[in-house]
């Protein structure tokens, strides 16, 4: 059955539906990225409401600025912007849900910026919501500055009517906003960034600063960035999920998505122009989010790091392999118990022991399948968010850095191109010709990473100590290869 609104009722028994009519859904999200996560993650906390009656006028405008967007979002106009998604688990009453709570998708290349910006100038649109990776903010990780010589930044510097860029798309819209008196709209990050909102805020002024300095002004008085922390594992829809989707639950679906049963969204409730009740369906709204996103991005993501470049070195390709190695599973406990548990704070309402437990049983899920080259992606990117914090918080310690020491140098050795078996393979990275050629020498390879301030901070760089760990379990993995650097490590 081709998924559409016209099939909806005919779909198999079991499959969940929206219980609303997609004609009563009028768009107040605009949503710049619509990847694998958002529609896992904020498009169905966001149906989950609708389906309970509520939010109808909340729906989700999604808008991409790649060319590369185009095919998903012809996929899903050719299905009326249904999707969709599955959880993915190994117990039998997972669920199998149609999504309805996107309702529109615009992209620059193809719609052109002025259509997209006149959106995003709507009044009915109260929230923009962003899902642009870590990397899309723009920001120097070495300075923390916004970063306007990049290309797509220029074009919008250069010609402000005609913007590509992200930054550039909210600041042409909430300059119209301003001149017609419309008011302002929430510019909410769903990224997997420490400080998300702050970050976006950030970025957002800079850019607006070097537009129109009253603009800036106005956007710092007016509009709210909200802080959130995020999580459900997403990964990359296969062909096989496809095939499955098709022959399982009788569903021919162009852009379905797969995730785990388990979400979590924490979020400040600072919405300049309203919000959906998201709280009715589960999301937890706080007056600090902080506690949340350090306790995640340094346990989840910063363990996925510390497994990710060791599982794919070894010769693993899904997060669930490298999670059967009982060396691997050992390493992660140590890391998440011994390195990163004592530098969390108090986090409401969160059981420590027990969200830990929870990680290795969701990095276990098999029926996810999850891609190491996803969570591998990006490193230069990510190991300044995940990694570098808690490193440096172990150098003022004067703690055991062995462990965390080894994520780096398997970093290294993975950015050779090369696995234990001899496997070649690509790295999925935007500065990987940049990163590669910082490992392409073994001698010296340490000044010349470590030193890199724009990934490793000014801390790591100045620590003779950590300088030493890098380079001993370097050395250990070229001679003893990823087990025995594990089992040396672990057995100390």
């Amino acid at each position: 059955m081709k998924l559409n609104e016209q099939n909806l009722p005919q779909l198999p028994a079991h499959i969940a539906r929206p219980s609303y009519t997609l004609e009563s859904v009028t768009a107040g999200i605009a949503h710049i990225g619509v990847g694998g996560f958002h529609r896992a993650h904020q498009a169905a906390y966001t149906d989950a409401l609708m389906n309970t009656g509520e939010g109808l006028d909340w729906g989700i405008c999604g808008i991409g600025t790649r060319v590369d967007e185009l095919p998903m979002r012809d996929a899903l106009a050719s299905q009326n912007h249904l999707y969709t998604l599955v959880e993915l688990d190994d117990r039998p009453d997972t669920e199998v849900r149609v999504i309805g709570s996107l309702r529109d998708m615009l992209l620059v290349p193809r719609d052109g910026s002025e259509a997209v910006v006149a959106r995003l100038a709507d009044p009915a649109i109260r929230i923009v919501s962003l899902t642009i990776t870590e990397g899309g903010y723009c920001l120097d990780d070495s300075t923390g500055q916004f970063n306007a010589s990049l290309p797509h930044i220029q074009h919008d510097l250069e010609n402000p009517r005609t913007p590509i860029s992200v930054f550039g798309l909210l600041c042409a819209a909430l300059a119209r906003r301003r001149g017609e008196g419309t008011g302002p709209f929430t510019v909410m990050s769903c990224d997997n960034l420490p400080h998300n909102g702050d970050v976006t805020q950030k970025a957002t002024l800079a850019f607006a600063n070097l537009v129109d300095p009253e603009l800036a002004g106005w956007i710092e008085s007016n509009v709210s960035f909200p802080n959130a922390m995020v999580d459900r594992i997403t990964p990359m829809t296969s062909a096989a999920h496809r095939k499955h989707l098709k022959q399982q639950h009788g569903i021919d679906d162009a852009w379905p998505v797969v995730c785990e049963p388990f979400v979590q969204w924490v979020l400040e409730d600072k919405f300049v122009a309203g919000r959906p009740a998201w709280n009715k369906v589960g999301v937890q709204f706080t007056d600090d989010v902080a506690p949340y996103e350090e306790m995640k991005i340094k346990l989840l993501n910063g363990s996925h790091l510390a497994l990710t470049y060791l599982g794919f070195l070894r010769g693993y390709r899904f997060v669930h392999e490298t999670m059967a190695d009982p060396l691997f599973v050992e390493y992660i406990r140590r890391y998440m118990d011994d390195d990163v548990t004592p530098q969390l704070a108090h986090v409401p309402g969160i059981d420590l022991t027990e969200y830990k437990r929870t990680l290795i049983e969701r990095f276990s899920n098999c029926a996810i399948a999850d891609q190491l080259e996803r969570v591998c992606s990006d490193g230069s990117s990510k190991f300044p968010k995940f990694t570098v914090p808690t490193i440096n918080r172990l150098i003022a310690d004067n703690a055991e850095l062995d462990r965390a020491a080894l994520v780096v140098a398997a970093w290294a050795m993975y950015l050779k191109g090369v696995d234990e078996n001899g496997t070649r393979y690509s790295i999925p990275d935007p500065r990987a010709e940049f990163c590669q050629a910082l490992v392409e020498e073994d001698e010296g390879v340490a000044e010349r990473l470590l030193s890199r301030e724009e990934i490793f901070g000014a801390q790591i760089p100045r620590s003779p100590a950590f300088r030493d760990a890098f380079e001993r379990n370097l050395l250990r993995l070229r001679t003893l290869g990823v087990s025995g650097t594990l089992d040396l490590l672990l057995t100390r």
